[in-house]
């Protein structure tokens, strides 16, 4: 049998499901075809085996490339065994290479970085059994295989085949997210395979925004004809919208501004289409092209709000970018709306930004900046402020940035103060704590019952029941009345110190008092008494509750507790 009836051969039993080629050491004249049914492979799948040798296994494309390779072994000269060694040797190749572009796809994947660049440089000849091979290692990472897709999609001397298609289209829609958030995209893709072409037309990709929208976007019409709301933009705006927000997040802005470029003329675009861009073009650490798309939506009429502007800031300066970040943070004041003016929180990212990259008095030029417009920061963005000073190692500007804002007529209340507290209870640096208490009480700022609490479950944190005496007594001293949450830290704090006097002690305060625990507490102290075997302690506590018993209530906590030991026996 010549190489050429193999071949033909091989591609007339194409679409059978599974293919076993037996080869015997004999001749060539003895290879058989025999055909058996099997639910595990899609694809054809064809075996090599020789005597005493393990069998092979390729796909068809893989066995009709190695017999066109090794078409001078068909004279008969070669022995069947230096077949299944050039078999062996082409399926080893064919694995490097698959794991040589998964490696590049890996390592290059993030936003801020070229995969498709680094893919180029690979140089690496695309099959459709390799990239076939490669959607189906990427097939929890959908974004990333979509990406490779398109990648694979515009190389040369490549066509994706049906089964590519199919791949890339039982990935996207593999779960009840995925599927929502790319069925555009498959659609776009179906139509590609079933026509064979490499794009979609704008008439065709008009048809499918419609079609999605009548199906999948009726709510937003209902909803405009219930409230009688007269809608200018086309209904197919809110389709388009998702298909490039689909595309942004994949890392595809290019083409997604392309297609941009392409329908505009034809589905008018709104705020949000500029927005999905903006964001697209931060995601992928290109400032360049976001400020001109945001000059674009400016000339267009829209208006950019905060929510753009900040998330734009946020992204350049977690990048180290801290120049684009200015540049837009400057663009925002010269030419933003009452709606896109800076707010407290874009001042607190361009400080933080500045402070972890060693700029301190463009930091505080910055501060002065924020007194001036009249913007100053609530209880999150001092908290974000100070926490983000603080993990960056810069406590000291932190007093300072406190002191500046003093010197501006807005010197720091007790909420400002307990922000910063917090953050170095959280951290456990009782020295720092301390200390700022100590400044507290310096400037005359009365310290509040939060404050006391925190301070106390710092120090049962770091093992000192010491320094929690001392607070909890420092309260009365201050004549700071304690509620139900210091009790609860003390005794909590003092049962796992095994100080059970004491704890003792303080719950039988608690009752004498009235005081109502929390559910969750009262069960955690029961639980600390019957280990105890305090059969006393437990019945007054229990019948302490009962005067705040509320069924409902106890019946939650109860399944919740059950829910919570069930799932930890799982583990």
């Amino acid at each position: 049998m010549s190489w050429i009836s193999i071949v033909s051969a091989l591609r007339r039993c194409k679409y059978s499901r599974y293919r076993q080629i037996s080869f015997t050491p004999l001749s060539f004249n003895l290879i058989q075809f025999p055909i058996c049914c099997s639910t595990y492979y899609q694809a054809p799948l064809f075996m090599l085996r020789a005597s005493n040798s393990a069998a092979i296994y390729f796909s068809s494309n893989q066995f009709i490339a190695l017999l066109l390779h090794s078409r001078r072994y068909f004279s008969g000269s070669a022995s069947i065994e230096e077949i299944i060694d050039l078999g062996r040797n082409a399926k080893k190749g064919f694995l490097c290479d698959a794991d040589e572009v998964h490696k590049t796809i890996v390592d290059n994947a993030s936003g801020d970085k070229s995969m498709e660049r680094a893919l180029d440089l690979a140089a690496l000849p695309l099959t459709t059994d390799l990239v076939v091979e490669i959607l189906c290692r990427l097939r929890y990472e959908e974004k990333i295989a979509f990406r490779f897709f398109m990648w694979a999609g515009h190389q040369e001397h490549y066509h994706h085949e049906h089964k590519v298609y199919n791949e890339m289209i039982d990935i996207l829609s593999s779960t009840k997210y995925k599927a929502k958030q790319f069925r555009i995209v498959c659609d776009m893709l179906d139509y590609m395979k079933r026509n064979d072409k490499k794009s979609v037309p704008v008439e065709i990709l008009l048809m499918i925004l419609r079609s999605y929208t009548e199906k999948h976007l009726t709510h937003l019409q209902k909803f405009t004809k219930k409230k009688r709301i007269r809608v200018k933009t086309q209904p197919e705006i809110n389709a388009f919208n998702l298909l490039l927000d689909a595309l942004c997040k994949c890392c595809l802005v290019e083409d997604a501004e392309a297609m941009f470029k392409k329908v505009k003329s034809k589905v008018k675009p709104d705020a949000n289409t500029f927005n999905i861009l903006f964001f697209g073009w931060c995601r992928v650490r290109n400032p360049t092209r976001g400020m001109r798309l945001l000059k674009e939506m400016v000339n267009s009429g829209f208006q950019p709000d905060n929510f753009t502007y900040n998330t734009a800031i946020d992204t350049f300066c977690k990048a180290g970018m801290i120049k684009e970040a200015a540049d837009i943070f400057e663009f925002m004041k010269r030419q933003g709306s009452t709606l896109s003016s800076p707010t407290a929180k874009t001042y607190s990212i361009m400080i933080l930004a500045l402070v972890k990259n060693d700029r301190i008095d463009e930091c505080f030029r910055v501060v002065d900046d924020m007194i001036k417009s009249g913007c100053l920061p609530d209880v999150s963005t001092y908290k974000e402020l100070i926490e983000g000073m603080y993990l960056a190692g810069r406590v000291e500007e932190a007093y300072r940035f406190l002191q500046e804002m003093g010197k501006k007529g807005y010197p720091p209340d007790i909420v400002t103060y307990n922000c910063f507290l917090k953050v170095l209870c959280d951290n456990e640096k009782s020295d720092e704590a301390l200390r700022l208490y100590g400044r507290m009480i310096e400037v005359g700022c009365q310290p509040s019952v939060h404050t006391f609490n925190m301070l106390i479950e710092m120090f049962f944190r770091m093992d000192d029941p010491d320094g929690a005496f001392e607070t909890w007594h420092e309260m009365e001293k201050r004549s700071c009345n304690r509620d139900t949450n210091t009790y609860c830290v003390m005794i909590e704090g003092l049962f796992k110190c095994d100080k059970v006097d004491h704890a003792c002690s303080l719950l039988e305060d608690v009752l004498n008092r009235g005081m109502k625990l929390p559910y969750q507490k009262f069960n955690s102290f029961l639980m600390q008494l019957s280990a105890l075997g305090n059969l006393h302690a437990i019945h007054k506590l229990s019948e302490h509750m009962r005067k705040f018993f509320n069924p409902a209530m106890a019946r939650r906590v109860a399944l919740s507790q059950k829910r919570k030991s069930i799932s930890l026996r799982g583990k």
